[in-house]
């Protein structure tokens, strides 16, 4: 057959029907992307609009995700991030992982009730089964559980109860820094309390030590206040009912407690018959390199708290205790929505799988070369002041170098929470999604899911550390230069 001359462009060029083709391709595409653009703003002034001024992450992070699957998720615009927060630790693997799938829809087509309150069903034996088999031996053995309502913060206040209840005293037990959660008991024992009824204590920690010597000598100080506040008759602290610590503070900006310190602290309550509650809301689950933080020290606490993880994405949150504080009378401690079927599935495949593929360890092994590198970052970059954290729970603490300090100050830079901010929208841009934590904010914080890959860590590091440059550079020109950049750029990632 001849090939007629009109069929056929010439060499390096396109015929007229091809070019008009692509120019209608790329036509198309702009107003598919400028479609999903208006329906991305019209999202977000509408929920400006019509939510909270509590609101948070919605503020920092102007995205509205549609899709996701493991690290990734991706906005109503198109564009698409890695994201870090994990649901600020909720989702241990990741977005829509397929064994939670599985789990969620095994029990959709079954038929199996939704809504049980506190009855026994198979699905919640299996949950609790896997749970035990996951806990610390010392405590697995006489363990029982308390189903509370769906978030952390009411397990906190369930674990309150609990000791009051037991020991027939009252006062609490907090330290510096904490995070316990948002309602009235929780944010008592909080860092960020505005009326105090708990005794607070100074939690150790070597960049900011409260006694400004920071490592084993700062944190066998803070060891000694706790026994001189529980020992003298006259430091105004009665005998409290419990003691609450979380083995790594998240919020409080990423501080591991020194395994000692935590070792010290179980022997001070133990001596003293206080009950010692691990608040294991955001470190469990593997996420600090073992199934509990406080396997780190080889420590058994009388009460543990656990939420986000264990739901396996779905709200689910426990209290576990020894069998002897279990004094409650039927009623004690209720919620509407503690039997969530489909949250008790996903959190027993959730449990299972990061116990039968060692992704606790894997935390421990990739967070451990994760921080090397981010060390590094303190060489290189004057406002990094900072870098910390155990498995995959990572904090970077941005500085202000060129701060005014008192004459003869020594210690630590000031913290430099509008570098923090800045660090975080520059992450944003470069389509990585982190948290920011600390006293004032100040510190990046990354919560990757356990099932980080090296290569997506590689991607995490590279764009983090090229959103720290940007803003260091900015900042060496002066705190209006980053102000500058926030008002160019305030938070809109560039490229596709």
């Amino acid at each position: 057959m001849a090939v007629t001359e009109s069929a056929v462009a010439p060499v390096g060029s396109e015929s007229e029907g091809a070019r008009a083709g692509h120019e209608d391709e790329r036509a198309s595409a702009r107003r598919e992307y400028e479609g999903a653009r208006s329906a991305h703003e019209g999202i977000l002034r509408r929920q400006a609009a019509r939510e909270s001024a509590a609101r948070t992450y919605a503020r920092a992070l102007p995205i509205v995700p549609v899709r996701a699957r493991g690290l990734t998720i991706e906005g109503a615009d198109g564009r698409r991030y890695l994201d870090c927060l994990s649901g600020a630790g909720t989702l241990a693997l990741g977005h829509n992982h397929p064994v939670v799938l599985e789990a969620i829809r095994k029990v959709l087509d079954s038929g199996a009730p939704l809504h049980v309150l506190d009855l026994a069903t198979p699905v919640k034996d299996a949950f609790t089964t896997e749970l035990f088999r996951t806990l610390p031996p010392g405590l697995a053995d006489r363990a029982r559980v308390q189903f509370c309502g769906p978030a952390g913060t009411d397990a906190v206040e369930a674990a309150f109860k609990l000791v009051r209840a037991a020991t027939g005293r009252t006062g609490m037990l907090a330290f510096t820094g904490a995070y316990h959660g948002m309602t009235a008991g929780a944010l008592e024992a909080s860092g960020g309390a505005g009326d105090v009824r708990v005794a607070r204590l100074p939690y150790p920690q070597d960049y900011r030590c409260p006694f400004g010597i920071g490592g084993e000598h700062g944190a066998e100080l803070a060891a000694r206040w706790t026994e001189s506040v529980l020992d003298d008759a006259k430091s105004g602290v009665p005998s409290p009912a419990g003691m609450i610590l979380e083995p790594v503070q998240g919020e409080g900006g990423v501080i591991p407690a020194p395994d000692e310190w935590l070792r010290r602290m179980r022997e001070i309550t133990a001596a003293r018959s206080i009950p010692l509650i691990a608040d294991e809301v955001q470190t469990g689950v593997g996420r600090t390199g073992r199934f509990w933080a406080v396997e780190h020290s080889g420590v058994v606490p009388d009460v543990m708290v656990l939420s986000k993880a264990i739901g396996g994405s779905l709200p689910l949150a426990v209290v576990v205790y020894r069998d002897d504080l279990d004094v409650w009378q039927p009623g004690a401690h209720a919620g509407t929505f503690r039997g969530n079927q489909l949250a008790m599935a996903a959190g027993a495949a959730t449990l299972a799988y990061v116990r039968q593929n060692g992704l606790a360890e894997r935390a421990a092994t990739l967070g451990a070369r994760m921080l090397a590198h981010l060390h590094r970052l303190t060489e290189e970059f004057a406002c990094v002041g900072d870098v910390r954290g155990r498995g995959l729970m990572i904090g970077i603490e941005m500085v202000n170098p060129e701060a005014t300090r008192p004459p003869g100050a020594t210690g630590p830079h000031p913290p430099a929470p509008s570098i923090a901010t800045a660090v975080q929208r520059e992450c944003l841009r470069r389509g990585l999604i982190v948290e920011l934590g600390g006293r004032h904010a100040g510190v990046v914080r990354l919560l990757p899911p356990l099932t980080l890959t090296d290569e997506q860590a590689d991607a995490v590091l590279d764009r983090l550390t090229d959103a720290i440059a940007s803003v260091a550079a900015a900042a060496a020109r002066g705190p209006e230069a980053v102000r500058h950049e926030a008002a160019v750029n305030p938070g809109r990632p560039p490229g596709g």
